[in-house]
């Protein structure tokens, strides 16, 4: 069974799990934890930081059960949900599985659906034959905000694991909860980079519209990586949607 590093567990009260993006890992969430009220978790996801790293393929449902365990684990039942790109899709597929478990859900550069299952497998096709190296310019040049310097993200996605990137490109290949997330009845944050083009602001928005009584906002000066870009207002954005619904 496939164990997930939590790097980051700290504080009391109502819980927030942050989960990060395709590519990366916990450490991007180091800034906006810290400026969380409550007890904040943030996880390595599979194949990422120091979790385990597993032969791709992997599956949606897969990486929603690591998460799902590792909260039962800790006891993080009744948690908000934060989740940028790859990590909005596993709280949304969560939140539809486990509702005792999610208590609201915050997404950052995230879609029911995001991309095509022709360009997920490319990408993956590409680090198979090159590893990270062989998208890691061109995904942080995507990634970066207008005038930011592109070269810090290619880093981390440099450190990313080829056979952990493989897998997730598999398991967002294969997803469409366009269906599923318009069943939830939860209160929900959609946030998008003002600058992001990986996920354009507009995908974001009309997943929000899935959701009855969910919000919209737009980050200023952030690309896709909003918690690096602009980790104050992605901090104060949480912060005003922990304290609106009770979970401050």
């Amino acid at each position: 069974m496939t164990q997930l590093a939590v790097p980051l567990d700290r504080g009391a009260g109502a819980p927030v799990v942050l989960l990060h993006a395709e590519g990366v890992d916990a450490s991007i969430w180091a800034e906006v934890a810290a400026a969380l009220p409550g007890r904040v978790a943030a996880p390595d996801l599979r194949g990422h930081g120091r979790s385990d790293v597993v032969d791709p393929p992997y599956a949606m449902g897969a990486l929603v059960g690591d998460v799902e365990r590792m909260m039962e684990a800790r006891g993080l039942t009744g948690a908000v949900i934060v989740g940028l790109s790859l990590g909005g899709m596993i709280a949304q597929a969560l939140a539809v599985k486990r509702l005792d478990l999610v208590r609201g859900i915050i997404l950052i550069n995230s879609a029911a659906k995001i991309g095509t299952r022709v360009g997920w497998e490319d990408h993956a096709q590409a680090v198979a034959r090159g590893g990270m190296a062989a998208v890691a310019d061109d995904l942080a040049a995507k990634w970066a905000p207008r005038g930011g310097d592109p070269a810090p993200i290619a880093k981390r996605l440099l450190d990313c694991a080829p056979n952990g990137y493989r897998g997730v490109c598999a398991a967002m290949a294969g997803t469409d909860l366009l269906a599923a997330t318009a069943t939830l009845r939860l209160p929900a944050l959609a946030l998008a980079g003002r600058e992001a083009q990986a996920v354009p602001p507009d995908l974001v928005c009309e997943t929000a519209a899935l959701i009855p009584g969910s919000e919209f906002a737009l980050i200023p000066r952030a690309g896709h990586l909003a918690p690096l870009d602009a980790a104050r207002d992605t901090a104060a954005y949480i912060t005003t949607f922990l304290e609106r619904t009770g979970h401050a």
